[in-house]
Parts: C-alpha cells; sequence; structure tokens
C-alpha cells in the first residue's frame, strides 16, 4: 500500500501529455509530472517516489526527496510565516511543510532553523510540521547495548548538557563533560550510548567508552600516517578541536591510542606530532 509522506515504489498504469499516472492502490492514481519521468516510462515499470500534497491539496509523486520524511526529525529554515496557518519550512520540495501555530513551541521569526517532526495532521491527512518533538518519540522502551554507534539530532541545551534525538526514535543526554567540541541545535553527528537507564533515559557520548574505540582509532592513526609520508603533527599535547577535526573522537581517547601504539613500538614522539617506526608489525 502506498503511503503520504514517504518513498515508495509504484508502477507506471499510463501515459499523458502531464506526466505518468501510478498505481496508489487505495489511494487511486497518482500524477508524476512530466519533469520527474525516467526516461524508460512505460506501463508496468516501477518507480521509486515521494508522496506528497500540492499547493491544490492533491496528490502527487515525486522522485525528489525532502529533507525530511513522515517519522523523521530535522533542523529545517523557517521561510514563510502566515498570521493565520502558522510557519512554512523549506523542506527540500517545492511546496514549504506548513508548522500549524499549534505545534509550534514558541515565537518564530523568518530565517530561524527550528528542530521539527515530520508528521501527518490526523485532522486533514496532509502532511505538516510539528515542534512538539516529545509526544512524537517512540513508546517503545529503549533496548540499545551499551556502546552502541547511533545518529543524533541535538534539539535542545539543558543545564547537565544537550538532549539529542537518537535514531529518530528515541531522546538521549549528551552531558556537557563529554563534549570538546562547539555543540549546536540542530547539528546531526553519530555518538554512542553509555547506559540506558532503569527509567529508560539515555545517557550518550561522543565517543565509544573505553578501549572499544582505540582498536579501530589505531588503524584510523596507522593509515594517516602512511598517507602522510610516517609523519602526523598531531600528538597528545594537540588542540583537541584539531584531533576531532581530523579523527572524529576526542583528545582523551587519541591518547589512548596514542598509548597504545607507543607500547607497542609502532609510533615515536617527535614533539611536535608522531612518526612511524618501521619495519614493526602488530
Amino acid at each position: 500500500m502506498a503511503s503520504i509522506g514517504k518513498r515508495n515504489l509504484l508502477s507506471i498504469t499510463r501515459q499523458t501529455q502531464s506526466g505518468v499516472y501510478l498505481d496508489g492502490g487505495p489511494l487511486g492514481e497518482i500524477l508524476l509530472p512530466g519533469k520527474y519521468v525516467p526516461r524508460n516510462a512505460k506501463p508496468g515499470v516501477q518507480v521509486d517516489v515521494f508522496l506528497y500534497r500540492d499547493s491544490e491539496d492533491r496528490l502527487v509523486a515525486t522522485t525528489e526527496t525532502p529533507h525530511a520524511m513522515v517519522g523523521e526529525f530535522a533542523n529545517l529554515r523557517v521561510t514563510d510565516i502566515h498570521q493565520q496557518a502558522g510557519a512554512f519550512l523549506d523542506w527540500g520540495l517545492p511546496k514549504d511543510l506548513l508548522l500549524p501555530y499549534r505545534e509550534q513551541g514558541g515565537p518564530l521569526r523568518l530565517g530561524q532553523m527550528v528542530v521539527v517532526v515530520v508528521c501527518i495532521d490526523p485532522n486533514t491527512d496532509r502532511i505538516m510540521a510539528s515542534a512538539q518533538l516529545t509526544k512524537h518519540f517512540s513508546r517503545t522502551p529503549p533496548a540499545y547495548p551499551p556502546n552502541e554507534k547511533v545518529n543524533v539530532l541535538i534539539c535542545g541545551k539543558t543545564p547537565l548538557g544537550w538532549n539529542a534525538i537518537i535514531n529518530n526514535a528515541h531522546r538521549g543526554l549528551l552531558y556537557e563533560s563529554d563534549v570538546a567540541t562547539p555543540v549546536m541545535v540542530g547539528d546531526r553527528m553519530d555518538a554512542f550510548v553509555r547506559q540506558v537507564r532503569p527509567d529508560g533515559k539515555i545517557d550518550l557520548a561522543l565517543d565509544a567508552a573505553g578501549y572499544a574505540r582505540v582498536g579501530p582509532l589505531t588503524e584510523q592513526i596507522l593509515q594517516a600516517l602512511e598517507a602522510e609520508g610516517g609523519k602526523l603533527m598531531l600528538d597528545d599535547d594537540s588542540d583537541p578541536e584539531d584531533i576531532r577535526d581530523r579523527f572524529g573522537v576526542s583528545k582523551k581517547a587519541y591518547k589512548q591510542a596514542l598509548g597504545k601504539l607507543l607500547r607497542e613500538r609502532r609510533i615515536e614522539f617527535m614533539k611536535p606530532g608522531v612518526k612511524l617506526v618501521r619495519g614493526v608489525k602488530a
């Protein structure tokens, strides 16, 4: 069954001057406008499309992909504010996405970025945005094992750190003490689950726990050394932001990896930097 607000693989039923019509099942035939029609279009061919409603509230298809689909969270820019309807957001399609006043968390201004979830309005069956994030989180109890790598979207600041949306499903907390570089609302990044508490709250960190991160990181460092002729101008005294920009890890994790390589006599410190010791195997 075709789903509004998501990608669908639909079959072409007929061709017209306006484009091709797709078999939407219970939704009926759905127009894919001519500019999106693939070259091999003919009845029976399947096309991967996104379904939404156009400016005249007609159900249409497009081969373009929005910044977020129904059920997904995103940081979107306010393009217009309507006195009666609400704010309109740029979500990557010709028709902007409506964020109704009732779904806003506070006053908005043109150009502002706002974290929202894309959802279906139960009253109109239209796609809309909501900044009332809590009611859209998954009610399924989180079952992330410790140290699992997840994708997060930063959605708010707290006294302890940063609230983050995990895998478009649950909310977690990234502690300020674990953040070595500046973080902003709207940032999307990979993180690691520290633990899921008995009450369901999830603690996050930007690095894998303990020595689980060291093995892969040592290999990255060795590859970087090989690529740069055996020398790397980053050591245990380097700026934390330079380390994270290069390897995506904290200074603590980088120092642990250097320590392991030093003990294995695979590197030497130059101060500044490190160099590769040739002829040593792991």
